[in-house]
């Protein structure tokens, strides 16, 4: 398969698990059946907006995340070839996220008077809308960062945060060769994912996930299958301190889609809520290895009383990256908010 439409299909995937689980990210399973039915959404329903496929924090992160990664490889300088923990790449990353800082407190672009604030992404005003942002996030950004901490120690933002805002916007680490080799590393993008995610989320289990994710983001676009791609990420995480909680969490992940029982919400829950790092990982990895359809993959991961957008989101990040573009439901691809952003992105990013 063509590497740009894994990077495209991921992209698209992601935004598309996250408008699903937008509507519904703070109802219980209760609530959703109530509202729903006994299996829940089946497709787009109206936010409190009253519109559908709409995106949240968590596709709007994605984005800053891959303009970052452009102006980093846009510079010149190489991640390798620099002692850890790579700030040829922290820093444009740094940047983006403080222009997406920027949306999530200003109702338009404000004046260009900050080194931070150039790009064509800032300019897009239908991302300056506040979408259930998490706190970390937020409150990381206010902080100075004078860059993160070894792998495997607290890092100097957040350090006791390990919420799912560093994995939900961690997938673009994994397809791009940072070091301007012709494919990209798992081990590279694993060490920057988590370098980065410490940029607001200090916890090293908040960190190693995302490093995680960009790993098996990595390996599927390499072409491997996901459950392969799985195991040699935990083969890469088991290398650095503190991955015990993680690893625990992919595993059983990996379990639980292998046991033969029937696939439910209530299966989906027994992994954790997804509001930290690891349990919107593990969720993620259940789901889209558990269920051969795509479409019944992303419906299973925000179906729960969890953090649906986030699962939603990471589960469609794999899903895209594993099947690319065609496999993406097209009645869900049309109404997508930003589609035509995300498209130009992932082929820039391509």
């Amino acid at each position: 398969m063509d590497v740009r439409d894994r990077v495209r299909g991921c992209l698209l995937g992601g935004a598309i698990g996250d408008a699903l689980g937008s509507p519904i990210e703070f109802q219980s399973l209760r609530e959703i059946r109530r509202d729903h039915g006994a299996e829940g959404i089946s497709g787009y329903v109206m936010t409190w907006r009253g519109k559908s496929g709409l995106i949240t924090d968590d596709t709007q992160m994605t984005l800053f995340t891959v303009e970052g990664l452009l102006r980093a490889r846009a510079s010149g300088s190489p991640a390798r070839g620099w002692e850890y923990p790579y700030p040829a790449v922290v820093e444009p990353v740094r940047q983006a996220y403080l222009r997406w800082f920027d949306t999530q407190n200003h109702q338009a672009p404000p004046p260009a008077d900050r080194p931070h604030r150039t790009g064509r992404l800032r300019e897009e005003t239908w991302l300056y809308s506040r979408r259930a942002p998490g706190n970390a996030c937020l409150s990381g950004l206010r902080r100075q960062f004078p860059g993160p901490s070894p792998l495997g120690l607290p890092g100097p933002v957040n350090p006791d945060s390990k919420g799912c805002g560093t994995v939900m916007r961690s997938a673009p680490f994994g397809l791009v060769a940072l070091s301007g080799a012709a494919d990209p590393d798992p081990r590279e993008a694993f060490e920057v994912a988590a370098a980065c995610a410490q940029i607001t989320h200090g916890h090293p289990t908040g960190y190693l996930a995302a490093g995680a994710f960009a790993a098996i983001t990595s390996y599927l676009v390499a072409g491997e299958a996901l459950e392969p791609a799985v195991h040699r990420a935990l083969d890469l995480l088991a290398a650095y301190p503190a991955h015990d909680e993680t690893s625990v969490a992919l595993r059983a992940a990996v379990a639980l889609a292998a046991d033969g029982g029937a696939h439910s919400p209530e299966r989906v829950e027994s992994l954790g809520g997804a509001w930290v790092a690891e349990e919107a990982l593990a969720i993620g990895v259940y789901c889209a290895l558990a269920e051969p359809s795509v479409e019944r993959a992303l419906l299973l991961s925000v179906n729960h009383s969890g953090d649906s957008d986030s699962t939603g989101s990471v589960c469609g990040n794999l899903l895209g990256a594993l099947h690319g573009t065609g496999v993406l439901p097209a009645a869900w691809l049309r109404p997508l908010e930003g589609r035509d952003t995300i498209e130009r992105l992932a082929a820039e990013l391509a």
